[in-house]
């Protein structure tokens, strides 16, 4: 079930004087069934024997009679014979008018003189030249027609898949999408003949042209995006039409710099949009600027170990595929055993596109980039489908996107979760699903959402997850509060799914094969009992919103990373407000309970009562231990509030602007204040980076870890301390690591834990170092050294510099049972085969 689309009010007025429509011969007395309309320069050699085609076809087709067509010749100033020509035409036959410009305006200029000056009921456009012959005409009309049945002034309000709304305008479609992507030569991305062949609705396209602003050629893809957004997404249509084998001539030349004038008018078309892309460009920099300061020296602070984490898989990537290695899995780290990396986000639906950035600066700027460029390119596409399908304004939508995308979780996760903020494919993929339940293009839209759906996957499985959820809790929320339009949807919709599924899991096969059933595949992760949001979560404030307090916020979540729902009191109760007020409308209604119901499963299977010690059973219970839920941290859910509140923010706004009483529109905009400003994203912090050895850089380990080696840090990287995987990074990978910071199997069941499982040394060491104290090197614990660091196939274990380094030293050398190597930086034993 679509919500309402925006609307004409949205594009401005010509402000322009409109062009003198010179004579109009012959106009007449009645309005035509069907007005053609010419755009003409220069085109004098051909001009009539297209008028002579187009009559004798249109004769034919829909007869003789004063008022059954009229051609418009819109001359845009031709200093040939082409006035005259059509003059004569005009003078042996009334239905054929002229307008003339006085000068040479542009393609658009001319269009928008004759379609105001056409009075057909249905406008068709076509070129001088017939480079789409008359007869195609009739591929057009059946396409604009009404749905048999259904009167053409049916209520716009009252869609059914089975009998959808028809378009305003029928385009017709001639090459191949390659070559109509490509349009005009050197200016990619826009279609030359988006109009050049097509049947539009009178009126629309009379409103439509005279709301536009353009006189290049870019004028049709601005009409084409008015028609879109005053009658709804699906008010343009395109069907497939031949191209005429013999046109009636060349085209007429047009002045030189018509490349430049067309990436002109291409500019001022989508400067609005460049605009606010801009604009989440630069919030997002701004939120990251701190690691964009010193790539090499800084880390974010409250990354805890997750950014030495995504870098490595950015790093392992890199390497497993410019070596021809499979990407699925390495062992890198975790030696011996290996990393499923398909069973850990490693993002290769980005990490593989940006292998040539990783390789020439490194991936630290690869990692920079992801989350600065992903946080503003999901700002964008909600911006987009916010302006598509709900309101009329584009600042309005652009603050709805800008919270959807920045919003405290979202701001939480940035701190090293890039999976969870990269998020521009689920716009996309929610557009296509409402698509599916209008019942126009089911094929093609099951096939598009297939298409997304497997690149997500490929970029974040658990966003994917987690969004699905939120879809199923608004169709259910549909089928509660508008029963008939609903079960309406379902049947397009689930055949759309049918045909997305066919498309997606061929796709997804193997490596969803490898990530479940492979090496060091396991079934669920341990997340604790704390991993659902505190009732109180939900209306405090985040560490890093301008009203936030972290230690307040810290007493609430897991950690820094998993502030998941902290959207402030004022937020939500502004939400609640417009919901309120947009009661009466089925798609609010449903957005409103789909909210509800997601921050009450992210609250996890038991709710305790803030001030009391009663515990409620939770929502998210009969989910808690079903197959991939069981992976899932439930308070993530609460992210799907994000884009909830980012449409009701937008739909406020836009009412605001549009209120008829001032008094309304600045009570509106301050409440909208009152609500967003708390929230307010801070940047991130960061820190000085911990340096990597010299040991390391020089590559002097080279000489202590041979080629089937671990190197062996201490203590052993794990997801407390996981420095060692930059060390690695800034080695090229050139030695394997024990133990490490990954999700991997742990036991005979196989649980998903974070990091290798743990061996008697590796706790040793890690019990040592933060303050336990080291023990004596018995015998026995020298031969379980021994056996772990046969486990582990160590060539080297490596002290650097930290504290109770002296403690680990003398614990080691009678572990091992010989004196350290000084290397540089750092105290070495060889403990592999020399």
């Amino acid at each position: 079930m679509s919500a309402a689309n925006a609307d004409s009010a949205a594009a401005a007025p010509h402000a322009a004087t409109p062009p003198d429509p010179g004579p109009a011969p012959g106009t007449p007395a009645a309005p035509a069934d069907l007005s053609v309309v010419v755009p003409a320069y220069r085109d004098g050699h051909r001009i009539r024997a297209t008028a002579a085609a187009l009559r004798e076809h249109l004769d034919s087709r829909l007869g003789a009679g004063p008022a059954a067509w009229e051609v418009v010749v819109a001359d845009d100033g031709s200093d040939d014979d082409t006035p005259a020509a059509v003059a004569a035409e005009a003078a042996a036959d009334p239905r054929i008018r002229l307008v003339r410009l006085d000068a040479p305006r542009g393609r658009g200029a001319a269009l928008r003189a004759g379609v105001a000056a056409s009075t057909g009921r249905r406008i068709l456009l076509a070129d001088a030249g017939l480079g789409v012959p008359p007869e195609e005409l009739d591929r057009l009309e059946p396409v604009l027609a009404p749905p048999a049945g259904l009167p053409a002034d049916r209520d716009p309000d009252a869609p059914t898949p089975e009998a959808p709304e028809p378009p305003v305008a029928v385009l017709g479609r001639t090459g191949s999408r390659l070559v109509r992507g490509l349009g005009i030569p050197g200016v990619p991305g826009f279609r030359a003949d988006t109009c050049g062949f097509a049947l539009l609705d009178g009126d629309r396209a009379r409103a439509a042209f005279a709301a536009s602003t353009l006189d290049g050629p870019a004028v049709d893809a601005e009409v084409t995006r008015l028609l879109r957004r005053e009658a709804g997404p699906g008010a343009v249509a395109e069907v497939p039409v031949r191209r005429s084998a013999a046109p009636t001539g060349p085209p007429g030349r047009r002045p030189a710099g018509g490349r430049r004038r067309a990436l002109a008018d291409l500019w001022r078309l989508n400067a609005g949009g460049l605009a606010v892309a801009g604009v989440f460009l630069a919030l997002s920099f701004y939120l990251f600027h701190g690691l964009w300061a010193d790539l090499d020296g800084r880390y974010l602070r409250d990354a805890l170990q997750d950014q030495n984490q995504w870098e490595w898989f950015t790093g392992v990537v890199t390497d497993n595929i410019t070596h021809l290695r499979n990407p699925l899995f390495t062992t890198a780290q975790g030696m011996p055993d290996g990393v499923n990396l398909m069973a850990n986000a490693t993002m290769l639906g980005l990490n593989v596109p940006f292998i040539p950035i990783t390789l020439l600066f490194g991936e630290t700027v690869t990692f920079a980039l992801v989350l600065t460029l992903g946080m503003a390119a999901s700002a964008w596409t909600w911006y987009w489908l916010i302006r598509r399908r709900f309101v009329h304004s584009r600042w309005a939508a652009a603050a709805g996107g800008a919270l959807a995308a920045f919003a405290p979780p979202m701001v939480s996760h940035a701190n090293g979760h890039p999976n969870f903020t990269v998020l521009f494919m689920l716009p996309l993929i929610i557009d296509r699903a409402l698509r599916l339940c209008e019942g126009r293009r089911v094929v093609r839209d099951g096939v598009l959402l297939g298409l997304f759906a497997a690149y997500q996957v490929f970029i974040g499985e658990e966003p994917l997850l987690i969004a699905a959820l939120g879809m199923l809790l608004f169709c259910l929320a549909c089928l509660v509060v508008d029963r008939r339009r609903a079960l309406a949807a379902a049947r397009p919709l689930a055949r759309g799914l049918a045909i997305a599924l066919a498309v997606c899991l061929p796709l997804v096969a193997v490596p969803l094969y490898w990530q479940f059933l492979g090496p060091q595949s396991y079934h669920s992760v341990l997340h604790g009992d704390n991993a659902g949001n505190s009732p109180r979560a939900l209306i405090e404030y985040a560490a890093r919103s301008l009203f936030g307090d972290a230690e307040t916020a810290a007493r609430l979540s897991m950690n820094t990373t998993e502030q998941n729902a902290f959207y402030g009191w004022p937020l939500l109760a502004f939400g609640a407000a417009v919901c309120v007020w947009l009661w009466r409308r089925p798609g609010i209604r449903a957005l409103a309970l789909t909210g509800v119901a997601a921050l009450l499963l992210s609250l996890g299977p038991r709710v305790p009562v803030p001030l009391t010690d009663i515990v409620l059973p939770g929502l998210w219970a009969p989910l808690a231990h079903a197959p991939l839920f069981e992976s899932v941290i439930e308070g993530r859910v609460a992210m799907v509030c994000a884009p909830i509140l980012g449409i009701l923010l937008a739909l406020a706004l836009d009412g605001a602007a549009r209120a008829r009483s001032r008094d309304m529109r600045r009570l509106g905009l301050l409440a909208a204040a009152a609500a967003v400003i708390p929230v307010l994203p801070l940047p991130l912090a960061v820190r000085d980076r911990a340096p990597v050895p010299a040991f390391i850089t020089s590559g002097a380990w080279k000489d202590y870890v041979r080629e089937g080696e671990a190197l062996v840090p201490v203590p052993l990287p794990d997801p407390g301390q996981a420095d060692a995987l930059h060390w690695q990074v800034e080695a090229d990978f050139g030695f394997r690591l024990a133990g490490g910071y990954f999700n991997g199997p742990w036991g005979e069941e196989r649980i998903g834990i974070y990091g290798a499982p743990p061996r008697h040394l590796s706790n040793l060491l890690r019990d040592v170092r933060y303050g336990a104290p080291a023990p004596e090197a018995t015998p026995e614990w020298r031969e379980q050294a021994r056996q772990d660091l046969a486990h582990w196939k160590a060539g080297a274990v490596v002290l650097p510099s930290q504290d109770r380094a002296d403690e680990l030293r003398g614990l080691l050398t009678g572990l091992l049972g010989a004196e350290p190597e000084r290397v540089r930086d750092v105290w070495v034993w060889r403990v592999g085969p020399r």
